[in-house]
């Protein structure tokens, strides 16, 4: 195990123990948005994850959700999601996790992604060139070729323009698929793909701190991602993971 998978394991199960702690727990809400909830605790989550990384090498980057650009100028850059599914989080539905992931500073390549669900117990690890592993026992996508054979997740996000396009494209999945689900955690939605538990997840506006981790995880796993800049809010993207058998595009 690399130091920087070590690493993102102490942050991810630390700050897990965090907001399990305080899961039903009367929550102070720092900002509710139309569709979206900014919580306390996800500030607490970030500090806290930020302090561990920065402990280790205070000259590596960080881009997480909570706090923007902060650290050094290291060759290392950190994409942290304190809490991925804060609204399940605020309304006590225990689906949601930590996610962290490093990449080289400059050329954005891959190096570490950790996604971990403190309700569950279940830790993703995956480092670059090696074995994505859920509680250290090797994973891979589902065999599933066909949509009628497949269960797969759609995303709504949080405008109503993305929201239109969604359910457009929700309409022309659901009609082909054994089932759908939404779930409320990209980076979850992910990790599952990498387990074969899910098929395929779509959305039209997601940001990268959001799917970091799980897009190493998908590719690791035999999965492909095709991502591309979202038409409706700038420094977003839509997304589109499968387990690399199935033909989604024909529906998108």
């Amino acid at each position: 195990m690399s130091d920087l998978l070590t690493i993102a394991i102490e942050a991810a199960t630390q700050a897990g123990k965090l907001i399990k702690e305080n899961f039903g727990s009367d929550l102070t809400v720092n900002e509710m948005q139309r569709h979206d909830i900014k919580l306390e605790l996800d500030v607490r989550s970030q500090k806290l994850i930020t302090d561990i990384i920065l402990g280790h090498n205070p000259e590596h980057a960080i881009l997480g959700e909570e706090e923007g650009d902060i650290g050094g100028n290291g060759d290392v850059e950190w994409i942290v999601d304190p809490i991925d599914g804060t609204v399940n989080f605020y309304f006590s539905i225990p689906h949601f996790c930590v996610s962290i992931a490093a990449r080289n500073r400059v050329t954005k390549e891959p190096l570490v992604g950790v996604i971990f669900d403190p309700m569950m117990n279940e830790l993703w690890t995956v480092e670059k060139g090696g074995v994505p592993t859920l509680n250290g026992k090797p994973i891979s996508a589902s065999n599933r070729a066909e949509m009628k054979e497949a269960v797969v997740t759609v995303g709504f996000s949080k405008s109503k323009s993305a929201l239109d396009a969604g359910f457009e494209r929700y309409k022309r999945i659901a009609y082909e698929v054994r089932k759908t689900r939404m779930l409320g955690s990209a980076a979850l939605a992910l990790a599952y793909i990498a387990s074969g538990r899910l098929d395929a997840y779509v959305e039209e506006q997601i940001s990268l701190w959001d799917i970091a981790a799980g897009v190493m995880l998908v590719e690791a796993a035999g999965g492909k991602i095709s991502t591309q800049d979202s038409a409706i809010k700038p420094g977003t993207m839509f997304i589109c993971a499968t387990n690399g058998k199935l033909d989604i595009k024909p529906y998108l």
